[in-house]
């Protein structure tokens, strides 16, 4: 994914920070700016974006938004999340059938919000049901917008893509890789697209599969309309089947929000969200231990392939997987691994390393639990580590598993659990994680907890750490389960100070 800076000359000393953006003097020839060394402040402004929860008249999704406590914030603050106003004209909703144009302002068919973001330290939720919940465009300003999270959590009872489905909410980029798309038979999986601006957006997709790119007739130039989401189904953009199949999504004008909803007629669905940036090395953190079936699915976009050592972070250490020692990756071709029951009842983190070169490469793992009739599948994406502070919204007690991998150097990681939604307070345990393991760990649980929490994992020393958190369903005979992985929540950057000689414009 790409990230932009825009450079403002000013003369000031202190400067706008936004998400993704960072204000900074430029200096002119005449030296009349000077630049000291950068300052590390809570951004000032963030956005996040949602998409449409589920097709499925069944459908219950719960939004759970929360904002962590930030030292320097601002001390006032926004935050809120409204309804793509638009949908683009013959959007299809999964049945055939046409979408009404509701031209909403938030998120549920009255008008009404449907969550209204707390202050910073306490999360808030909101549900909405059926099959027509719009896909929602939120802004955070001031003390909200450091490291602002929303969880979208949605339950299926039956049907194509039944189980638990979620996704962090994402902030607008440019360009986004999904390594783990299927078009094969018994898969439906959709590329969801949101414009969050008052422009429209221009957008390419371009799909991969084994033996290099799917011919596609429709995949380039699609105009995505300002305040609007689109959804498009990966077998309408080409009539291969494909097990393995890596989207691309480049976006030529404007900004996007973007995921695949994949869904499988026998294990369930779930949100298939962007790998991180195509790098030489790669880690996949939180792999559950009771996992059944583990797929490792890599593309590389370059012009040259990819020898990567196979790797299983374990609680006690390194594992090389036997028989799965090595994978080659074929330039511009999509390859899949079947890993197996890669991590035998422990907590385990993929961690890909080259043989020889630096190739970048992108990756995904299919993980499915249960077996039989109840079985169940989520996606872990490779990820960026924690860096300074990751947060996850909409924890549960008795649901929640918080798993930290440092597939390098021990770390010491410090995890907060924020108030509940409706009564607790805070908690806080810190944990070392020995290098070269991965730990699900106790996190801790607010004291008189009611209603769902937030976690933040922040790193204290060592590192670099990577986590994920699954959320299970609560029905204990069903395997249902999420995976979201925690990323730095971005909620700090770094500014350039800067001072103006004014004494260069007395001359």
């Amino acid at each position: 994914m790409k990230r932009t800076t825009l450079s403002l000359f000013a003369g000031a000393t202190a400067l706008a920070a936004v998400t993704g953006f960072a204000a900074v003097s430029a200096p002119g020839d005449s030296g009349a700016v000077t630049t000291e060394p950068a300052a590390t402040l809570p951004v000032e402004r963030t956005g996040l974006l949602c998409p449409a929860p589920s097709n499925s008249d069944l459908a219950e999704t719960s939004y759970t938004s929360f904002t962590p406590v930030t030292k320097g914030a601002d001390e006032k603050g926004t935050a809120a999340l409204e309804a793509a106003t638009a949908e683009s004209e013959g959007e299809k909703d999964g049945k055939g059938e046409e979408k009404d144009d509701k031209g909403e302002k938030s998120g549920d068919k009255t008008g009404e919000p449907v969550v209204q973001p707390k202050e910073p330290g306490t999360p808030a939720t909101g549900k909405t049901s059926g099959g027509d919940a719009p896909a929602l465009i939120g802004t955070a300003a001031g003390s909200h917008a450091p490291g602002w999270t929303v969880q979208q959590t949605t339950e299926v009872a039956a049907g194509t893509g039944r189980g638990l489905l979620g996704l962090n909410c994402t902030a607008p980029d440019t360009e986004f890789w999904f390594p783990g798309a299927s078009t094969a038979a018994g898969r439906t999986d959709y590329v969801h697209l949101t414009n969050p601006d008052d422009s429209a957006a221009v957008v390419d997709i371009e799909l991969y599969g084994k033996d290099g790119t799917l011919k596609s007739t429709v995949g380039e130039g699609i105009t995505v309309p300002p305040n609007s989401s689109e959804s498009l189904l990966l077998s309408t953009l080409s009539d291969v089947e494909e097990t393995d199949v890596t989207v691309h999504v480049g976006v030529r004008s404007g900004r996007l929000g973007a995921a695949v909803q994949a869904l499988d007629d026998k294990t369930g669905g779930d949100w298939l969200t962007a790998a991180a940036d195509p790098a030489s090395d790669l880690v996949l953190p939180g792999i559950p231990k009771d996992a059944t079936s583990v797929r490792l699915v890599l593309f590389t976009p370059g012009g040259s392939d990819a020898d990567l050592k196979v790797r299983l972070a374990s609680p006690s250490g390194l594992i090389t997987p036997a028989g799965h020692e090595t994978v080659h990756v074929k330039a511009g071709m999509t390859t899949g691994v079947d890993l197996g029951e890669i991590t035998r009842g422990e907590a385990g983190s993929l961690v890909l390393t080259p043989t020889s070169g630096a190739v970048p490469v992108v990756a995904a793992v299919r993980v499915v639990r249960g077996k039989g009739g109840e079985q169940e599948s989520a996606f872990i994406p490779a990820s960026d580590p924690v860096a300074a502070r990751a947060t996850s919204a909409d924890n549960r007690a008795k649901s929640t598993t918080l798993s930290v991998a440092a597939p390098d150097r021990t770390a010491k990681v410090k995890v907060t659990a924020s108030a509940g939604t409706e009564g607790g307070t805070t908690a806080t345990k810190t944990f070392t994680i020995k290098g070269g393991t991965t730990q699900n760990v106790e996190a801790p649980v607010p004291a008189g907890l009611e209603g769902t929490y937030a976690l933040t994992v922040e790193t204290v020393s060592g590192g670099p750490v990577y986590a994920s958190r699954t959320l299970t369903g609560e029905d204990d005979d069903v395997a249902s389960f999420t995976v979201q992985t925690l990323p730095d929540d971005r909620g700090m950057v770094s500014v350039p100070k800067a001072e103006e000689d004014l004494s260069v414009l007395q001359k």
